[in-house]
């Protein structure tokens, strides 16, 4: 536009100037070594008008020809563009019916003119994985990273699920490492952080991220209890092993008065002691825990207690009868306790008395046994047929 306004100003200049110097045009010369050109000041005008309006026409020339060629690149551009939608969609399709090899080849296809080539990328990696093809699932996860710039997140939660799924979780631990101190609570870098954690047994770094989880519920609450308790044996499992119930001991009493509370864990460490022949500290922490609630699973644990203090465990059992009235879980612990006293009578008066509230093939033979010592066989025997008879016709 601006050309044309200038031209149009030359023009106007050359008609009105004209005329005026018809009469006294005068002349130019340019002379060089070899020629002397002459020409009047009108026709030097004429000549320069006439030049710029070549340059113009020629300006338009190259402009066109070269919008042309950005408007063709744009024609191929979008082209691409929408074939890659095309084969999204497409691949969409195929991952729902499980074809991962369509999945991967459609995923692929004039991806990097994608609306999100990273996404592409990403999928035909696992897509790959699912076939098997580690090569493959690589190469595209290198292509994504290249993808993806400084936005690197995607990639490496996609790298962390793979190596997991090739079961490389010292890989996937250390990846996961990485992430936490990226994005320390994004629901699936704590979901594969759990995993990783529980396959290589870290179970400190399980117990470190479980707040986290629970801010953003990553699972319901009951879920993210059961990966407590399994972090806490998990842990009791490598101390034991490694220093023993001195160790277990030492870290127990490091804990907080919450977790000290919980009562699955009180059982738990009750039964790592027991495994360490540690009877005795086993017996104090089991007193105590059946002191300040009612638990039958400390009650289970008496039986298989090996101390020199019998009396102890009679005081807290006749104590919970006191309270609770007689169960037959409470009944049958005494019995067993007073078995193992060689007090024959009271363990059978305790055997009987949790038989008449419940049939137990167990209680049936632990009372055929005191039976047998009191001298009574015949109906020793016949609690022993009771017993058979139940264990037939149980399922």
């Amino acid at each position: 536009m601006l050309q044309v306004f200038l031209l149009l100003i030359l023009l106007i200049a050359g008609i009105v100037i004209g005329p005026m110097v018809a009469g006294h045009q005068g002349y130019v010369l340019i002379q060089t070594d070899n020629y002397n050109i002459e020409t009047s000041v009108t026709g030097l005008v004429i000549m320069l008008i006439l030049s710029l309006i070549v340059l113009f026409v020629i300006e338009a020339i190259l402009r066109r020809v070269f919008r042309t060629g950005a408007r063709t690149r744009h024609w191929f551009i979008g082209r691409k563009s929408h074939s890659a939608r095309v084969h999204t969609k497409a691949a969409m399709m195929k991952l729902a019916e499980g074809d991962y090899r369509q999945v991967e080849k459609l995923m692929t296809r004039n991806a990097d003119h994608a609306d999100q080539p990273v996404v592409n990328y990403l999928l035909a990696a696992e897509a790959a994985q699912q076939r098997g093809d580690d090569i493959r699932a690589n190469q595209h996860l290198e292509r994504a990273m290249e993808a993806a710039d400084s936005d690197q997140l995607p990639v490496d939660i996609t790298r962390v699920r793979l190596q997991l799924a090739r079961n490389e979780n010292h890989a996937a631990r250390h990846g996961v490492d990485h992430l936490l101190s990226i994005a320390p609570r994004h629901p699936e870098v704590l979901r594969l952080a759990e995993q990783a954690f529980i396959r290589t047994h870290a179970w400190q770094a399980l117990l470190d991220i479980l707040p986290a989880m629970h801010k953003v519920r990553v699972y319901e609450e009951g879920k993210i209890d059961a990966l407590g308790y399994q972090a806490y044996t998990g842990l009791m499992d490598q101390i034991m092993e490694n220093e023993g119930s001195e160790g277990l001991n030492r870290w127990w009493r490091g804990q907080d008065r919450k977790t000290r509370g919980d009562t699955r864990l009180l059982v738990a460490l009750a039964e790592h002691l027991i495994e360490c022949n540690d009877h005795e500290t086993a017996q104090a922490i089991i007193v105590k825990g059946l002191k300040n609630q009612k638990n039958e699973q400390l009650l289970l644990l008496i039986p298989r207690l090996k101390t020199g203090d019998p009396e102890q465990l009679e005081k807290v059992l006749r104590l919970q009868i006191k309270q609770q009235g007689a169960t037959p879980l409470l009944d049958s612990t005494m019995g067993q306790l007073l078995m193992k006293r060689g007090e024959w009578q009271a363990a059978a008066d305790a055997f009987r008395a949790a038989l008449k509230q419940r049939p137990d093939a167990h209680d049936y033979a632990w009372l055929a046994d005191v039976l047998d010592r009191l001298h009574l066989p015949e109906e020793s025997a016949q609690m022993r047929r009771d017993g058979l008879m139940m264990t037939l016709k149980s399922p």
